[in-house]
């Protein structure tokens, strides 16, 4: 199951765009606010495009936000204007809205037209976004150089880039795995439920510390397990199935991604998706647990007896009965009938 971030335009954010391309503007900061994408500011140019780029550009950039800029420069294609798209993404700001706006950038340049813009820069300190860092960047696409730090991390976003214009035939992506480290109390309770201490544990995030938290270890049969199921918030979980197969006794770890749906938020979608297959990683290789099944869910009900048993132990020969036509029946099928063709046997009129 994969998480889109869903993010688009607001109104003014379109209409703004249209008349960019027009000329109207030198800069424009767009970021995103209550999940969309909205204004944040705008600059007209009063130079050429050299000397307004720095005096523009950085004062713009705040040290702990990412956000996108798009400035204007003064040759133009067949579309009209060209443009630079910037990618700020500052070292200190938190991972999950460096996640989100990586996810969101295909959104925005589509929403802005890609064929406007000729060059696109990433950077995580201003140096990156300077007039003489941009100029570096021109002069490493034109050239066989090694890549910079920061090239080289536009290079792996680009790889893990979401795109957001879904439809039939589009091939959905999900980012590469953020891991974020477990709280010492997680890990013991995992330590615990590893050496049967526990035969529960339950794990949710902490967006302001980035830490996968202890959430609960109470006692659990399959009975109990819909209740344990938050129904507006995603959670890991970690549960010791105990059951008998085939006359034998058998224990299984499985490990079950509760998200309800849509009345999470994206950040909230996004971080658990991408979270997920580390802690995984993790608990396989360093707790050395072998995970039976993973299963994915969006509401507890699911959690049934007879559901675990089928996703634990799914059956092998399941073979569709081939429709068999009923035979007719037994004895006369009553007298054949005689369709009289129109005007055979009749009188003629008189």
């Amino acid at each position: 199951m994969s998480h889109q971030t869903g993010i688009q335009a607001a109104g003014e954010v379109k209409d703004i765009f249209a008349r960019a391309r027009n000329g109207d503007y030198r800069v424009l900061k767009i970021v995103i606010e209550d999940e969309k994408l909205v204004l944040g500011d705008t600059k007209r140019a009063s130079r050429s495009w050299e000397e307004d780029y720095n005096s523009l550009v950085l004062p713009l950039l705040a040290s702990d936000l990412p956000c996108y800029i798009l400035y204007r420069l003064d040759s133009t294609n067949s579309f009209g204007h060209e443009w630079v798209f910037i990618a700020w993404s500052p070292d200190h700001s938190p991972v999950r809205h460096k996640m989100l706006y990586a996810a969101t950038r295909a959104t925005v340049k589509k929403e802005f037209g890609g064929g406007h813009i000729k060059d696109e820069i990433f950077g995580t300190v201003k140096d990156d976004i300077s007039l003489n860092g941009y100029k570096k960047h021109v002069s490493s696409q034109s050239a066989p150089l090694p890549l910079t730090a920061a090239e080289e991390e536009l290079r792996q976003i680009k790889l893990s880039e979401v795109q957001t214009d879904i439809s039939v035939d589009t091939k959905q992506q999900t980012l590469q795995g953020v891991a974020f480290p477990l709280h010492g109390d997680a890990m013991e309770a995992l330590q615990k439920f590893r050496d049967k201490t526990f035969n529960y544990v339950q794990l949710k995030i902490d967006f302001d510390k980035e830490l996968i938290m202890l959430s609960n270890t109470d006692r659990t049969e399959v009975r109990d397990l819909p209740k344990r199921i938050p129904k507006d918030a995603a959670r890991y979980h970690f549960f010791l199935y105990k059951h008998s197969h085939e006359g034998d006794h058998l224990e299984s770890i499985v490990f079950i991604y509760s998200m309800p749906g849509y009345s999470c938020s994206i950040k909230e979608r996004m971080l658990y998706s991408s979270c997920k297959s580390p802690l995984i990683d993790m608990v396989e290789s360093k707790l050395q647990m072998e995970i039976e099944k993973k299963l994915e869910i969006d509401n507890g009900d699911e959690l049934t007896a007879d559901f675990l048993y089928e996703e634990v132990h799914p059956k092998q020969h399941a073979h569709k009965q081939a429709f068999a036509k009923p035979k007719g029946p037994a004895g006369r099928r009553g007298d054949r009938r005689i369709t009289r063709q129109r005007g055979d046997g009749e009188d003629a009129d008189d």
